[in-house]
This record gives C-alpha cells, structure tokens and sequence, in this order.
C-alpha cells in the first residue's frame, strides 16, 4: 500500500512564504513604529526632566542653559521648546525663562522615576553608578512598563543574587 504525497503547486508555497513573510514584516514594522514613538518622546522627556532639574538648582530653566546641558544649539533648544510649549508641558516667552506647566511636571517625575527605577536595577547587577547613570539615558525611554515594573521588583527583592 502506498501513500500519495498531495500535490502542492510552486505558486501554492510562494503564497504561503508570502504570507509568512507578510506577518514578520507586519510585526517588524511594528516594532520599528514603536521605537519612532519612543524616540519622538525621548526628547520631550529629556527637555522637561532637564527643565526641572535646572529649576530646581537655579529657579528658573534659561534656554542658553537647556543648551549647554543637552549638547545642541540654542536654535535647536527654540525649535524644540516650541513643540513642547504647543504640546502643553513648558511655559515660554521668547528671550525668557522656560518653566514647566503641571502637566509638563508630572512628566518630568514620570521621568525621573523611571531613572532611577533603571539606574538601581543596573547598580543591583553590578554596574558602576557612573555607568548605570549614563546607560540608563538610552535605555529608560524604550522599557515597557511590564519591563520597569520587573526591574523594581528585582531591587526591591530582599533575594537579589
């Protein structure tokens, strides 16, 4: 007795590739739209966590200041301080002092939080602080909030290895 093998056309496993494929690609392009959002985000987060610490040291947040401190132009701090003034979370007059609304400050806590959420799970692995605090800049605005709350969880374990 033998057994017949079904037939499957060319075109039948180029479709089904296609398909496969089809669904990575749909997923990868998902995961890249996400890491764009989390980019478009990044700065906004930088500037008002920035814009808060500079009041906090000074009282007031200058624009000439945001500059120095972030590395870029004082043309790329107005561009940037006008989307963040439209989007609701700094209060600015041209030539003036920056200062953040409420919203603006809830995030800047937000913000601030989540680094030191990082910056303590890195030291609880071993890292140097000087380290954890400079590693913890690019990887605190691309953790999932599943991701964050498993690395508290992990510091705030009295079993930590």
């Amino acid at each position: 007795m033998t057994q017949k093998t079904p037939e499957i056309s060319s075109s039948s496993l180029v479709s089904q590739a296609s398909e496969g494929a089809d669904s990575t690609a749909g997923s990868q392009a998902e995961r890249f739209e996400s890491v764009r959002r989390a980019h478009q985000s990044e700065m906004a987060e930088d500037y008002v966590e920035l814009i808060a610490e500079l009041i906090v040291e000074h009282g007031e947040a200058r624009p000439v200041e945001i500059a120095e401190r972030l590395g870029v132009s004082q043309p790329t701090v107005t561009k940037n301080l006008a989307r963040l003034k439209r989007d609701g979370l700094v209060i600015h007059a041209p030539y003036r002092s920056v200062f953040l609304t409420d919203e603006g400050k809830a995030l800047a806590e937000i913000c601030r939080k989540r680094h030191r959420i990082v910056v303590n799970f890195l030291k609880a692995l071993g890292i140097k602080e000087s380290i954890a605090e400079h590693d913890a800049e690019g990887i605190e605005h691309h953790v999932s909030k599943e991701t964050l709350a498993a690395f508290e969880s992990f510091t705030q374990s009295p079993s930590k290895p």
